[in-house]
C-alpha cells in the first residue's frame, strides 16, 4: 500500500484526536491538548498522520525543543507513535516522514518510548535494525515516563474488582468511607488546595514538582476538552488527598497524586483509588493505568511501599520497552549525552541535600 504522511494544521485537531482515541495504542501523551501544554513548556509539537485511500493508519505528535548550548533540537515522542508497532511497513513510513522533518530542523535524535511491552522481543530486533539505540536508564524514575507501571483490567463488575483486590485494599478502602472520608469531582476552585497538599507530599518524600501555573495549565487544557479530572478527598470538611487523571478512549491513567500528613490514619488514598476506578467504569474505559513503579522489588527499596500500595489493587505489573534514540547527527548526539550526564549528576545532588535537610 502507498502510504502519504500528512503534517497538521489547528483544523485537524478534531480528525486527530479521533483516531488517537481510538486506536488500541492511543495514549493521552499523543493527544493534540498535550502538544499544546508542551508548546507553553518550551517544546514545539508537530503533528502528522499517515494516510492511505483516504484512511488513517498512524498518527503522532512529536515535540521539538531547541538546546541553546547545542543550537539544535532533539525531538521526543511520548509514548508513541500511535500504529500497529508489528506492521514494519507503517513504522517504516512514520519513521521516514519524521526523519524528513528532523533533516529540515537539523534536528539531533528522535527520542521514543512506546507504550509496548518489554516481553515484545521482535520489535527490539526490528528497532535495533533500524538503527535505534536502546538505553539503560535503571530501574527506578530515571527515564523520562515510568518504564515499570501496574496497569488493571477493570472491564469485570465493581465487586469482582473489589474481591480480586489484596484484603488488605479492600479493608482501608470501606475503613476511609466508614471514617468518614469523602470522594468528589475537584473544579478550578479546588486548585489550591490541591496544590497545597501536593506541596506536602513532595516535601515530605522528597522530590520535585511543576509550578502552580502548570497545574492551572493543566486543568484548563485537559479537563473542559474531556481528557482529564481532578479528584478531591475530604475529611472533617478539609482537603487532605487529591489526584488527576488523564482519559483518552478507553483508558484512564492516575498521574498526579496527593496526601496530606494530616489524618493518614483514615486512609483517604485507598478510597481515592477505588472512586477513580468506579469513575474510568462509568465513563466506558476498560483500562486503569497507576503509572509508575520502581522495577526493583527488593523489600529494602525505599519505593518498595509504592509498589507494595498498587499491587494491592491486583492490577498487573509491566514493563514497558523502554526508551530509544534514533541518532541523526552523531557528533552532536555525542555532545548531547554528555551534557545530560553532567545535568543529571547536579539533578541528583540536589536531591541527595533535600534528603539531608529532611
Amino acid at each position: 500500500m502507498q502510504y502519504h504522511c500528512r503534517w497538521l494544521e489547528k483544523d485537524d485537531r478534531e480528525e486527530f484526536n479521533s483516531f488517537i482515541q481510538n486506536h488500541p495504542k492511543g495514549h493521552a501523551m499523543q493527544l493534540w491538548e498535550w502538544g499544546d501544554i508542551k508548546g507553553r513548556t518550551g517544546w514545539k509539537p508537530w503533528r502528522m498522520i499517515l494516510e492511505a485511500d483516504g484512511k488513517i493508519f498512524a498518527a503522532a505528535t512529536i515535540l521539538e525543543r531547541r538546546l541553546p548550548f547545542l543550537g539544535s533540537p532533539i525531538f521526543y515522542c511520548p509514548r508513541g507513535p500511535v500504529v500497529e508497532m508489528d506492521d514494519q511497513e507503517k513504522v517504516n513510513a512514520v519513521f521516514r516522514a519524521i526523519s524528513g522533518l528532523a533533516r529540515k530542523r537539523k534536528a539531533i535524535l528522535l527520542k521514543i518510548d512506546p507504550d509496548i511491552p518489554a516481553t515484545n522481543q521482535s520489535l527490539k530486533r526490528f528497532l535495533r535494525d533500524s538503527g535505534f539505540k536502546q538505553l539503560d536508564k535503571g530501574k527506578n524514575f530515571e527515564g523520562v515516563q515510568p518504564k515499570f507501571v501496574f496497569r488493571l483490567d477493570i472491564s469485570p463488575d465493581e465487586d469482582t474488582l473489589l474481591a480480586n483486590m489484596h484484603q488488605k485494599t479492600r479493608y482501608n478502602i470501606r475503613l476511609a468511607s466508614k471514617k468518614g472520608v469523602t470522594i468528589r469531582i475537584g473544579t478550578r476552585e479546588d486548585l489550591p488546595e490541591f496544590f497545597r497538599v501536593l506541596k506536602e507530599t513532595t516535601e515530605r518524600d522528597n522530590f520535585l514538582v511543576r509550578s502552580y501555573s502548570y497545574f492551572e495549565d493543566l486543568y484548563d487544557t485537559l479537563v473542559p476538552a474531556g481528557f482529564g479530572e481532578l479528584f478531591i478527598g475530604e475529611y472533617e470538611g478539609k482537603v487532605i488527598a487529591g489526584t488527576f487523571a488523564f482519559i483518552t478512549g478507553t483508558k484512564t491513567w492516575y498521574v498526579y497524586g496527593a496526601s496530606s500528613n494530616s489524618h493518614r490514619n483514615v486512609m483517604p488514598n485507598y478510597l481515592i483509588q477505588w472512586e477513580m476506578i468506579r469513575w474510568a467504569k462509568a465513563k466506558g474505559c476498560k483500562l486503569y493505568d497507576f503509572r509508575g513503579v520502581s522495577g526493583d522489588l527488593n523489600e529494602d527499596n525505599p519505593l518498595y511501599g509504592l509498589y507494595k500500595f498498587k499491587k494491592g489493587f491486583n492490577g498487573e505489573f509491566t514493563e514497558f520497552i523502554g526508551e530509544w534514540d534514533y541518532v541523526y547527527r552523531p557528533f552532536m548526539y555525542t555532545v548531547w549525552k554528555t551534557a545530560e550526564k553532567i545535568y543529571s549528576g547536579r539533578l541528583k545532588g540536589l536531591l541527595v541535600r533535600l534528603r539531608r535537610r529532611g
